[in-house]
């Protein structure tokens, strides 16, 4: 039964991290954009700035993940003592 909940709590947090990505991507979207617009001006050619907000919502989400599997991990191995 343990083994169970440990396979379900797996499930949800990857559905969690990736959930949490998507949505920090769409949530940063405009916000990033915006700001790399008015740093580039509005330049035909936006690569730069397309390369800019790519790295930024990058570092965001995997620090996102970073933190959601310590949190999972510390969860698991208290559930495993059980």
């Amino acid at each position: 039964m343990a083994s169970l909940k440990i396979e379900i709590m797996d499930k949800i947090v990857a559905l969690m991290t990736a959930a949490f990505g998507f949505v920090a991507a769409l949530a940063w979207n405009g916000a990033i954009s915006q700001l790399i617009e008015d740093w580039l001006g509005t330049a035909e050619d936006s690569t730069l700035g397309l390369l800019i907000y790519a790295v930024i919502v990058t570092i965001v989400a995997v620090v996102a993940i970073v933190l959601i599997s310590r949190a999972y991990g510390k969860m698991k191995a208290l559930e495993e003592r059980k």
